[in-house]
């Protein structure tokens, strides 16, 4: 406290505010400092390719259920009864679509960010992708959002709106400028009682919005690391010629505003063959992947040989198809999706492939498993329809 003096002052009261509204918006999360020394955290930094780890977990789509986040992260051995991030050094990559079909959106982008800053701190890194539900609702596409998580919404805006009173009453802070410039008081189609709501998550969302600036930002849209790329939907060859780390800071510049604050998205992000929508690879009908065009594609992309998607459902839980060059991992575990149980997948260096699972059909299989050749490939993991998995209670 001897350090505070009337130049620090206001500084001070933005970050005491800034907590507050954090906290409040949260559930009553405190967000650990960011490691400043990491180069990750540089504002312009996007990174797109990644050496192979030693232990790497690939997690599907949340879609607002944060109890099943936990779940996942907490069965991959990620995080202990606490929430706090246990992982070391593992890398973790959630495949997208974070917002949407469930009811705390908010509270999942903060527990990502919490689990981020803690990992690094550990050698650990986690790294969150742009999936179709995090676009569409940048360019304010609201057709998959439930009632609460309006109300999510509307009570962060209120928080927001607060801190910035406040910190408009401190001299010496620059006036915050209203988020819900340039909405319209009225949006056509929108029942009364919804009109707040639904201004509050355009407020947030938007291009340049303060949730997609802090949180969606820092997403890529497309990812290799080792021999893996992934992308929430799929890639095809016209994407791969257009530029990996091109398609990445395109869509981080888009998500900031540098576009406009509302800009369309990139033409690669929309539409049934885009990155984030693409499902020539995940239909759970083997016989009907287009394997062909994925050997076309992994081929141009050096050092690489399989595909992790999420994006489409596998009832039947995390598996793989044309000769397992294509791994699907979404298994539907939010509430607002089939419910599914959770699962995730984990790669051991070059020990090849194992899917986590909560879900206690494979209970009896485990030991099987996890004795199997370490130099087994991936078909022996993931026979069709009946992966081999290893039980892990929740």
């Amino acid at each position: 406290m001897n350090n505070i003096t009337c130049e620090n002052l206001p500084n001070l009261v933005s970050s005491f505010v800034d907590t507050l509204v954090d906290f409040s918006v949260s559930g009553g999360l405190f967000l650990p400092n960011p490691d400043s020394t990491s180069p990750h955290n540089a504002p312009d930094t996007i990174i797109t390719r990644y050496p192979t780890p030693d232990r790497l977990i690939a997690i599907g789509d949340l879609h607002g259920d944060l109890e099943k986040s936990k779940q996942a992260f907490k069965m991959a051995g990620l995080i202990d009864d606490s929430d706090r991030w246990v992982g070391g050094s593992s890398t973790v990559v959630q495949i997208g679509d974070v917002l949407d079909r469930g009811d705390d959106e908010i509270k999942i982008l903060y527990f990502l960010e919490k689990l981020k800053r803690e990992a690094q701190k550990t050698g650990g890194k986690l790294i969150t992708m742009n999936g179709n539900h995090e676009i569409m609702n940048i360019e304010a596409d609201f057709r998959y959002v439930t009632r609460n998580g309006l109300k999510e919404f509307e009570n962060w805006a209120n928080w927001f709106s607060i801190g910035s009173q406040i910190k408009s009453l401190c001299v010496g802070l620059e006036k915050p400028s209203d988020i819900f410039y340039g909405i319209p008081l009225v949006c056509k189609n929108v029942p009364r009682k919804y009109q707040h709501a639904i201004r509050s998550r355009i407020a947030a969302l938007r291009p340049d919005g303060p949730i997609a600036r802090r949180f969606l930002s820092q997403n890529v849209t497309v990812l290799v690391i080792g021999d893996s790329v992934f992308v929430h939907g799929g890639l095809l060859k016209y994407h791969v010629d257009y530029g990996l780390d091109r398609i990445n800071e395109e869509v981080r510049d888009w998500i900031n505003g540098l576009m406009g604050k509302f800009a369309p998205a990139p033409p690669y992000c929309r539409g049934r063959n885009s990155l984030v929508w693409l499902r020539k690879y995940s239909n759970e009908l083997a016989k009907d992947c287009d394997c062909f065009a994925l050997e076309h594609v992994l081929a141009t992309i050096p050092g690489v040989k399989r595909m992790i998607m999420g994006h489409t459902i596998q009832e039947v839980g995390i598996n793989g198809v044309c000769d397992d060059r294509a791994i699907r991992i979404d298994v539907g575990m939010s509430k607002g999706c089939i419910n599914g149980l959770p699962e995730v997948l984990e790669i051991n260096g070059n020990s090849g492939l194992r899917i986590l699972t909560s879900n206690p059909l494979y209970q009896n299989k485990s030991k099987a498993y996890l004795d199997a050749d370490n130099k087994e490939e991936l078909a022996y993991m993931f026979p069709q329809y009946s992966p081999k998995q290893v039980e892990v209670k929740a």
